[in-house]
């Protein structure tokens, strides 16, 4: 019963709306009904401009560290997990409140953001790395979608070829989570994919740094 409170916790917080609370305060309006409609950093960026772009992620990001660091330290009892798959749990299901809001009737961002906190917590080497791919990828091709995808199947990756050929040790569990994590993320921007297959997904030419070089 106490690992269903701590869950339940973490989803809640998940959940919080973060754009959509923002985008009220900030421009007056439910980001969801502009851009591409979701209610997530990326959109929030395209709407309300970078500055509130950034604070969505930032908020997003910390929703998932804090769920997978600060709440499983609630003291509230045993729990028949250990503590880092208790802050794994946490964290995913902090994932999950951010995808499927109970505040927005189930309808929320797509969870990279979220995610990427989480994982900060519990495999910060890993997700180094994937922010590193998730870097080049945006400077390259200026698509956030494409960039989010291959980050989030980078963190597995990585984790797996350290294991293999580093000192650094990650538990099989959580190679296996995140591996599982990234299929989620995947499936969520289905949609996205679709436009890239077809061309007509939205970037950012101004964070492509390259063609500006290249111009000189």
């Amino acid at each position: 019963m106490i690992l269903v409170v701590y869950l339940l916790i973490a989803y809640l917080l998940g959940a919080f709306p973060s754009s959509v609370v923002l985008g009220r305060l900030v421009g007056r309006i439910d980001v969801r009904e502009h851009g591409s409609g979701n209610a997530g950093a990326t959109n929030a960026w395209r709407v309300l401009g970078w500055k509130t772009g950034v604070a969505v992620l930032v908020l997003d990001v910390a929703k998932g560290v804090l769920a997978a660091v600060a709440v499983p330290m609630i003291p509230m009892g045993s729990v028949p997990v250990d503590g880092p798959t208790l802050a794994v749990l946490c964290g995913l299901t902090a994932v999950l409140g951010h995808v499927f809001p109970v505040y927005l009737r189930f309808r929320g961002g797509k969870g990279v953001a979220t995610a990427a906190g989480m994982l900060v917590g519990v495999a910060p080497i890993p997700v180094g790395c994937a922010l590193g791919v998730f870097a080049v990828l945006l400077v390259l091709f200026g698509r956030v979608s494409l960039g989010s995808i291959i980050a989030a199947w980078a963190i597995p990756l990585s984790a797996f070829l350290l294991n293999e050929f580093t000192s650094y040790k990650s538990p099989i569990a959580l190679i296996a989570v995140t591996a599982l994590l990234a299929a989620f993320i995947t499936f969520t921007h289905r949609s996205n994919i679709l436009r890239l297959i077809r061309g007509e997904e939205k970037s950012f030419p101004r964070l492509q740094v390259w063609r500006r070089l290249f111009r000189r």
